[in-house]
């Protein structure tokens, strides 16, 4: 390959994303919850479970010249909030469940504490990636849908109540868009609250 050629494959953007990590035992819960709900969705994208994480930052296309930067803004956003502990609770589909193009399994976030580390990882990475114009809504994206799926009314009442477990790190991702499912290759895991007086 030329040096021509291989600087211009080098140059070609990452599509990065910033997530906190699923324990499996708590995979295990959520996947034999949504198992009977396969079968009535056929048709659905259902995402394997190695996918499973919640998104706190979605960069989409990262350029080559933010290689460096991207990673030392998530770890010093990771440094400013202290571990916390979260489970997986509840189902639902966005944008409603009449209309459903993602089917979730939602996250406790009474205390905000998992929308603040939302924050704080955008609010490092404002300099070169816009706001969310939605409202962070911590979830595990279960299945895609398109067209959207009716989901029955009783599959909101569907009982998912995980264990709890620490959130510790964060986890800069990219992500290799293939079929049937994009690859995600974590790039680099960073602890919170490292190198913050105890």
């Amino acid at each position: 390959m030329s040096r021509d050629r291989a600087s211009r494959l080098e140059a070609k953007p990452l599509r990065l994303f910033v997530a906190v990590e699923i324990p499996e035992t708590v995979k295990d819960a959520v996947d034999a919850v949504f198992a009977p709900w396969r079968e009535q969705f056929p048709k659905a994208r259902w995402a394997p479970r190695e996918n499973w994480h919640v998104t706190l930052k979605f960069l989409g296309r990262t350029w080559p010249r933010l290689a460096d930067w991207v990673p030392k803004q998530v770890e010093a956003a990771a440094r400013e909030v202290e571990p916390f502990r979260t489970r997986v609770t509840g189902v639902g589909g966005f944008p409603s469940t009449g209309n459903a193009r993602v089917v979730w399994a939602g996250l406790d976030d009474e205390d905000r504490r998992m929308s603040g580390l939302a924050a704080t990882v955008e609010g490092g990475l404002l300099d070169e990636f816009p706001a969310e114009k939605r409202a962070f809504h911590p979830h595990l994206t279960v299945a895609r849908s398109d067209p959207p799926v009716k989901l029955p009314s009783e599959f909101a009442e569907t009982p998912l109540l995980t264990e709890d477990w620490e959130v510790d790190h964060v986890v800069l991702f990219r992500s290799h868009l293939r079929r049937p499912a994009p690859l995600y290759e974590p790039l680099a895991r960073f602890p919170l609250g490292a190198g913050r007086p105890r």
